[in-house]
């Protein structure tokens, strides 16, 4: 009996990129990157991405976001010293949710190959913390998303 196992379908182009360091708090007892420390780089992409578009968790379009899940497809380790590139992108919108899709990859210095650390996809909802009551997605926020989800060719 095979367990069943996450595959995450990677949207076909990112729209964002950002390089990230790997702490030395990112290190287990296994003396690579935890898994828990795949998340906290996830979670640091995803405020970049956000920022980049003059957006927070606590500051989408006059809501918050709180992450409903989260899928995570470990591919490779990481040490620590060495950086990481992820590609973040926002797609799979409906009236109160998203994915945020991600892709971890880093470089080997000498030869350039590069080599996938992790897949990643979160789901994501508007959140109006006074009221704790999940909210449709504002429509300014949809603007902000309308390119990267219609490139232009």
């Amino acid at each position: 009996m095979g367990m069943s196992r996450i595959k995450i379908e990677l949207p076909e182009h990112f729209s964002f990129y950002t390089k990230i360091p790997v702490r030395i708090t990112d290190i287990n007892y296994g003396g690579h990157v935890g898994n828990d420390s795949i998340l906290s780089i996830i979670h640091e992409a995803r405020m970049q991405f956000l920022k980049n578009k003059n957006l927070d968790e606590l500051n989408f379009g006059g809501f918050g976001l709180i992450m409903r899940d989260v899928a995570i497809e470990f591919k490779n380790e990481l040490f620590y010293g060495e950086d990481v590139k992820v590609a973040v992108h926002a797609a799979d919108f409906s009236k109160i949710a998203f994915s945020i899709y991600y892709k971890i990859e880093k470089s080997n210095a000498v030869s350039n190959e590069k080599k996938i650390i992790a897949l990643a996809k979160t789901g994501m909802v508007c959140f109006d913390y006074p009221l704790k009551k999940v909210m449709a997605i504002p429509s300014i926020i949809l603007e902000k998303f309308i390119q990267d989800i219609n490139p232009l060719n």
